[in-house]
């Protein structure tokens, strides 16, 4: 029992990873059951017993994921101490992490995807975000508590929104420069006026 057991949640972990890489690199429309069951080493029974649906995987891998970043945000401030905006910074908007859409961060790939989500799908998403935005604003001490919440915003969506223009650029140029200004300006609204 508790070989199957285990052999049956280690199926369902491969599942879920492919199906995170999948949703992140090709998005939701872009991939299918038996492409995610194929790369998982599994059949699409076994997909659908795990996950229902591709809805199902889809919000399994969303949950996974945002919990990437939820975990990954506070390691940032303990490894990087005052500095870790800018290391985050220069990770999110660095070549390695630009390049690798199948394991780059769900907030740019999979954000998108949610105008068309089902309700329970986005309620998640609202729930992650909010607490990713949560932890952000925890490492902002240089604004009043008033102001740090909209700042943590901003700061997510110049990131996201600036990655998702320069992964959809060609031109290794204007790439890296636009992550460059990006990555000032990112860097320049966490700077407290006067």
């Amino acid at each position: 029992m508790v070989k199957n057991q285990t052999r049956k949640e280690e199926t369902r972990r491969n599942i879920l990873d492919a199906a995170s890489r999948a949703f992140r690199e090709f998005g939701f429309s872009g991939v299918g059951v038996d492409g995610i069951a194929k790369s998982a080493n599994a059949t699409s029974g076994a997909f659908y017993a795990h996950f229902g649906s591709k809805d199902g995987a889809f919000r399994a891998a969303l949950d996974l994921g945002l919990d990437e970043v939820i975990d990954g945000v506070p390691r940032f401030q303990r490894e990087f101490g005052d500095g870790w905006t800018d290391a985050f910074i220069d990770y999110y908007l660095g070549r390695p992490h630009r390049e690798d859409l199948a394991c780059g961060c769900a907030m740019t790939s999979l954000s998108p995807e949610m105008t068309r989500a089902d309700v329970e799908t986005r309620a998640l998403y609202d729930r992650k975000m909010q607490t990713i935005a949560g932890l952000v604003a925890k490492g902002l001490p240089q604004f009043p508590d008033d102001q740090r919440l909209a700042k943590a915003w901003s700061f997510l969506g110049i990131l996201i929104g600036g990655l998702t223009i320069v992964r959809g650029l060609q031109d290794k140029a204007a790439i890296d420069a636009v992550a460059s200004s990006i990555k000032s300006t990112a860097a320049s609204i966490l700077k407290p006026v006067g």
